[in-house]
């Protein structure tokens, strides 16, 4: 699901209270970008709905981005209960991806992440 400035309290931080939230920010002229997104939409339907996908597009939305202190993309945050558990800076490989989202449906069970 792709989120802006004015829907990311509702569409991420509300709705992170009842399911885990995976955050993608990112911008078209990314080229590391482009190799992140697919990965974590792979995932999101591997897990069948057992996270939420929201992906930000920085330059569209420069109050989310500023919010979370955006330096370097792709960035990849992972939330509970409106709270940042973990986050991923640049490409990492697939099964870095899987261990976050992995960790992140733990922590709704109450692990960390």
């Amino acid at each position: 699901m792709e989120v802006r400035d004015t829907d990311f309290e509702r569409e991420v931080l509300e709705r992170s209270h009842s399911i885990p939230v995976l955050v993608d920010f990112w911008a078209p002229w990314c080229r590391p970008c482009e190799v992140v997104g697919p990965v974590l939409e792979n995932l999101a339907d591997e897990f069948e709905g057992r996270f939420l996908l929201a992906t930000v597009d920085i330059d569209q939305n420069p109050r989310a981005s500023a919010n979370y202190a955006v330096r370097s993309i792709p960035l990849v945050l992972a939330l509970r209960d409106g709270e940042v558990l973990a986050q991923l800076v640049g490409v990492q490989s697939e099964g870095v991806y899987r261990q976050l989202v992995e960790n992140l449906l733990r922590s709704d069970d109450g692990a960390s992440v």
